[in-house]
């Protein structure tokens, strides 16, 4: 399998990067309590931040709603996965625990103010290109509507788009019956690259503690465009 950026994603962003995570051999189930009580403390924890301070005044929810407008997609109308969180969580709506893969996966988001997806290996067609979406790019998504892609940065295979740091599809959602997964980080464009392979090595250190399994990690950049495994 083959990862890649589009260059014409680097054309309107030259700083943007694309964590990638690959495990292998990872066993999903219902989240051990320990995971269950971080993400509650810090769900509870943003929501008496965010008594005093807007959401868009999160510094990571304000790089991606800038590059966002970069893209050509309206942050308003199609929010980064993140900022959604967040504000569910400043109306006290939070994040009710899935399984352990998809709780990690929310925890890291709004621990580090970034999206994140993660997704079902097995489920993916040939390689994969970081693109933007046109305006036929659809999926049905893991919020039960089908989504429009157009201007939106998406993750695309043979068949088609599978994810976005909007939201993902259905058709490579990760399951208690997933054993090998691809996770994304939308990092940061601020972010240099040492600082990314650092985040995705203490995201990956987690997630096999939780999960078992194998792990490695790489950081694609305007440098390095591509990666295979």
């Amino acid at each position: 399998m083959i990862v890649t950026l589009d260059d014409s994603l680097l054309q309107i962003e030259p700083a943007f990067k694309l964590g990638i995570i690959h495990y292998t051999k990872i066993v999903v189930s219902s989240s051990p309590q320990m995971l269950k009580g971080r993400l509650q403390l810090f769900q509870e924890q943003l929501f008496f931040e965010m008594e005093n301070k807007a959401v868009s005044e999160f510094e990571g929810i304000k790089e991606w709603r800038a590059l966002w407008k970069k893209f050509g997609a309206d942050p308003n109308r199609y929010r980064p996965s993140m900022e959604a969180m967040y504000r569910r969580i400043a109306k006290q709506n939070y994040i009710t625990p899935m399984h352990s893969a998809v709780d990690l996966n929310n925890f890291f988001s709004m621990r580090y103010e970034i999206p994140l997806g993660i997704y079902d290996l097995d489920k993916i067609q040939g390689d994969i290109t970081a693109i933007l979406g046109n305006e036929e790019t659809t999926y049905l998504g893991l919020n039960g509507r089908e989504n429009k892609l157009h201007n939106i940065l998406t993750l695309q295979d043979t068949d088609g788009a599978f994810g976005s740091p909007f939201v993902d599809s259905v058709r490579t959602a990760v399951t208690e019956e997933t054993t090998n997964a691809i996770q994304v980080v939308f990092l940061r464009p601020s972010m240099d690259i040492g600082e990314g392979q650092k985040l995705l090595q203490s995201i990956g250190t987690m997630f096999v503690q939780i999960h078992g399994g194998d792990v490695s990690s790489a950081v694609l950049s305007n440098g390095d465009k591509e990666w295979k495994n």
